[in-house]
């Protein structure tokens, strides 16, 4: 059974229409309580987090009202980064955890994502069990065996806790002057906490929250700010999140922006230079720089689908201890899922033991130009079946022969199509970006019936 609502990373879509209707959600929690804790020990527990989304309040009392109907008992923690709702999963000894986020989605856009009991994303054929579950009458168990909800007051101050522990302790962050961007969401409390009790002097920006301000203007998905307070400030690094704060970039004090492969490059080359890489997990979309440094140390590299936890399930299956994403989403030992929070804090546990600015510690490594597109086709599955997208696509790669690198992918998160392209150099990236954008957007118009000069 093929999923119908589930993509790279749970459900997810505008809120008001279907998947993102309280009633559907209500149905989405009741399912979901049946098939997550099937076979669990004594009363069923799940926790519930989310972002700052105002929509948030409607779908958490929706999904909480699913889960009681199924009989599970919920752990509510409020607005905590994702990467928290797994480890309290754990920690609480749930036998689920879900959070309700879009992550970097406008504010519009919602989701509901899962964590099984340990901590980790949820399997494909779990979500299609869960789908298929949906689709049956929803009955109620006898009235003693209802779910009740309860607050966990201390949930923020556990997750603090839990991550400063994850820096050497022989090491504080006292001397660094650090602007931290929590994009408004889910980080604004607990992320200006970390960095603070470790020692560091802290600016913080996107951290007022009003429900309706989550990722505008501000976070990883738009650091021109974070870039120019930088600078600014004369701060030795800027941390940008995304609104569940799974993922991070980073500028250094030239105001140089680090993604996701730049960040997975720098821990990489610290892992090896200690005897502690056998590995790296990256995706398809890992620049082709970072591709041939590990070829050049001689370490091995793996490209997994997009979405972290494909990520995960290859370092778990190769025993690798990191991996990550070009957008930030970095996974190492101490959590099980991206998090933004630790992937900073291992950074400057570089800077501070080598006694190194950021923009030194990168030397001469820098990515092979990247262009990314962003097309406004909502059946881009189907769309790619198409011949003549095929021969575009086509005639693009050939242009590209031997001298870069062409993905071309629907979204697992919105109703867009993915282009990639690397090439030797920018402008011939672009080029080719640009032409088959161009070529795609003219084909959709036609398919749709949309004049190409609207």
């Amino acid at each position: 059974m093929a999923r119908q609502f589930f993509g790279t990373d749970g459900v997810r879509g505008r809120v008001g229409d279907l998947p993102m209707h309280p009633e559907w959600v209500l149905r989405l929690g009741w399912a979901a309580g049946h098939v997550l804790t099937a076979g669990a020990p004594g009363r069923p527990r799940v926790v519930i987090g989310k972002d700052t989304r105002l929509s948030g309040y409607l779908l958490e009392s929706a999904l909480e009202s699913g889960l009681a109907a199924a009989g599970v008992d919920v752990l509510l923690v409020g607005p905590l980064p994702t990467p928290a709702i797994a480890y309290l999963t754990r920690t609480l000894r749930a036998d689920a955890g879900i959070v309700i986020s879009a992550s970097h989605n406008p504010f519009p856009d919602n989701g509901i994502k899962f964590f099984s009991g340990d901590g980790l994303k949820l399997a494909d054929e779990i979500e299609e069990a869960i789908e298929a579950r949906m689709t049956l009458p929803l009955t109620l168990p006898d009235a003693d065996r209802l779910g009740k909800a309860r607050r966990v007051d201390d949930a923020a101050g556990r997750y603090v806790e839990f991550c400063k522990t994850t820096f050497p302790g022989d090491l504080d962050l006292r001397g660094l002057r650090l602007v931290l961007d929590c994009a408004h969401g889910a980080t604004y409390k607990v992320a200006p906490m970390v960095f603070a009790e470790l020692g560091a002097q802290i600016e913080a920006i996107g951290v007022h929250p009003d429900g309706l301000n989550i990722n505008d203007e501000v976070g990883s998905t738009a650091p021109e700010l974070l870039r120019s307070q930088v600078v600014a400030s004369g701060a030795d690094m800027g941390i940008a999140f995304d609104g569940d704060g799974d993922r991070l970039l980073l500028v250094d004090g030239e105001g140089e922006l680090w993604d996701g492969d730049s960040i997975l490059w720098l821990l990489a080359r610290e892992m090896r230079e200690t005897g502690q890489l056998p590995g790296v997990v990256g995706t398809v979309m890992s620049n082709l720089a970072l591709e041939q440094a590990f070829a050049q140390w001689g370490v091995p590299f793996v490209r997994a689908a997009v979405g972290d936890r494909y990520v995960l399930e290859q370092m778990r299956a190769l025993s690798y201890p990191l991996g990550g994403e070009s957008s930030g989403h970095i996974i190492t030992p101490a959590n099980t899922t991206g998090d933004g929070i630790l992937a900073a804090l291992q950074v400057l546990a570089i800077v501070q033991r080598r006694c190194q600015p950021l923009h030194v510690l990168r030397g001469d490594f820098r990515l092979a130009p990247q262009i990314l597109r962003s097309l406004p086709i909502a059946s881009a599955r189907e769309f790619l079946k198409d011949a003549a997208v095929q021969a575009a696509i086509a005639q693009a790669e050939a242009e590209l022969w031997q001298r870069g690198r062409l993905l071309v992918r629907p979204s697992g998160t919105e109703p867009l199509l993915r282009i990639m392209v690397e090439a030797a150099d920018r402008a011939t990236a672009e080029a080719v970006a640009s032409r088959l954008s161009d070529q795609l957007m003219q084909l959709h118009r036609e398919r749709t019936g949309v004049c190409a000069a609207n």
